[in-house]
C-alpha cells in the first residue's frame, strides 16, 4: 500500500508531496527523533527514515531540555515546572525513574560516558550535577542569575554555564566544581557549544544579537576573541535572537537557530563569517543532527512543527508536524 506523506516548508517556499512504500527501509539507518513540546507536556517521536511521526507520549510538565545517553537506552527530559529530570526507555517510551535535578531544570548536558548530567536551574541561580547510576546530587554550583545554556568540554575538563541576566560565561572546573572564569558576553545568553576538538566555544546572545566566539587556548585562560552578528533583508534586527547552534564534526560550519527570525545562519568557522540565512519554521528554537549529519533539525515553536535541513547543500527540505510548542530535540545515536 502506498501512503501519500505531504511535506510542506513553512513561508511559502514549496509544497510536495512524496510516496513512499509501506515497509521501505532505506540503506542509511534510521534513527529516532525526539521532540519535547512545551506546551503540549509530550515528547513526539519521528522516524529519520520516512520523516514520519510515529509516537507522542507524556514526559511531565513543561518538557524543554532533551538528550539521550551515549548508548542510546535512556531519553532524559526536563520536566521543568515538575522540578524534576524524568527518563524514559527510549525504545518503549516506558517512564522509567526520576533523577533529582534541582528547581526549574532547563537545560542540561551529558558528560561523554553518561554518568553526569550537568543541569542548569534558572529559578536558584545553580548548576545541579546529578550522578546518573547512583541517581544522585554530586553537586550544586551557584552561578549568575538565570542560569540556562550549558556545554562540556571534549576533554571533560570544563563544564560551561551561560547566566541571562550576568550576561557572562561561567567556567566550571570539573576537578572540584569551582568557577575558575567568567567572561562577559552580550545580552542574554542562552546557548553554548564547543568544537569537537575544544579549541573554541560559541555563546549565543538572545537579546545582544550575536555569537561570542571564545578561544580554550588563551595566555592566560579562554579569552573572548571576537563576536558574529547577523543581518537579514526585510527581518528587523531584534528578530534576529540567536539561541540553539550546532557544530559539524569538521569544525568548518557553526549552524545557529534565530529565533523569530524564523531562519538559521550558517558560519563560516575559519572565516568567523556567516555565509547564508537558511529559512525554516516559526520561533526556531534547538537544533541537532542526524549521526552521520547528512541532516540536521530545527524545532519551530510557533508553527509547532520541525524542519529537516540538508547539511551539504544548507538548504530546507521539508516540515513535519509534531506536538505543542516544540522546544528541543535530539536523535539517537547509532
Amino acid at each position: 500500500m502506498i501512503e501519500q506523506i505531504k511535506t510542506t516548508l513553512l513561508g511559502g517556499v514549496f509544497a510536495a508531496s512524496l510516496a513512499v512504500a509501506s515497509g521501505y527501509v532505506s540503506d542509511a539507518q534510521a534513527n529516532k527523533v525526539y521532540v519535547s513540546n512545551e506546551r503540549g507536556n509530550t515528547v513526539t517521536v519521528i522516524d529519520s527514515d520516512t520523516w514520519e511521526a510515529i509516537a507522542e507520549f507524556p514526559a511531565g510538565n513543561r518538557p524543554r531540555g532533551i538528550g539521550i545517553s551515549p548508548d542510546g537506552k535512556h531519553l532524559y527530559v526536563c520536566a521543568s515546572d515538575d522540578d524534576t529530570i524524568k527518563v524514559f526507555d527510549a525504545e518503549t517510551y516506558e517512564f522509567l525513574w526520576s533523577l533529582p535535578s534541582g528547581p526549574d531544570p532547563e537545560l542540561f548536558v551529558i558528560n561523554p560516558d553518561g554518568t553526569r548530567l550537568y543541569i542548569s536551574n534558572e529559578d536558584d541561580n545553580l548548576v545541579t550535577v546529578v550522578d546518573t547510576v547512583k541517581k544522585t546530587v554530586v553537586a550544586e554550583v551557584p552561578v549568575g542569575v538565570e542560569p540556562e545554556g550549558m556545554a562540556v568540554s571534549p576533554d571533560v575538563r570544563w563544564v560551561i554555564n551561560t547566566s541571562e541576566t550576568t550576561n557572562m560565561a561561567h567556567f566550571i572546573s570539573t576537578e572540584d566544581y569551582q568557577i575558575k572564569h567568567n567572561i562577559l558576553v552580550d545580552q542574554r545568553p542562552r546557548y553554548a557549544h564547543f568544537t569537537n576538538d575544544g579549541a573554541l566555544l560559541f555563546v549565543s546572545s538572545e537579546i545582544g544579537g550575536t555569537v561570542s566566539v571564545i578561544n580554550m587556548n588563551g595566555e592566560t585562560g579562554p579569552e573572548l576573541e571576537t563576536k558574529i552578528g547577523f543581518e537579514v533583508s526585510g527581518v528587523q534586527n531584534e528578530w534576529l535572537q540567536p539561541v540553539g547552534m550546532r557544530i559539524t564534526s569538521d569544525n568548518e560550519w557553526l549552524f545557529v537557530a534565530l529565533g523569530p527570525a524564523n531562519r538559521v545562519a550558517v558560519i563560516n568557522i575559519p572565516k568567523r563569517e556567516v555565509e547564508k540565512y537558511i529559512l525554516v519554521g516559526q520561533r526556531v528554537w534547538q537544533l541537532d543532527f542526524t549521526p552521520d549529519e547528512k541532516y540536521l533539525l530545527s524545532t519551530n515553536g510557533n508553527s509547532n512543527d520541525i524542519t529537516v535541513i540538508d547539511v551539504a547543500e544548507q538548504e530546507a527540505i521539508k516540515s513535519i508536524q509534531v506536538g505543542q510548542l516544540p522546544w528541543g530535540v535530539v536523535v539517537a545515536p547509532n
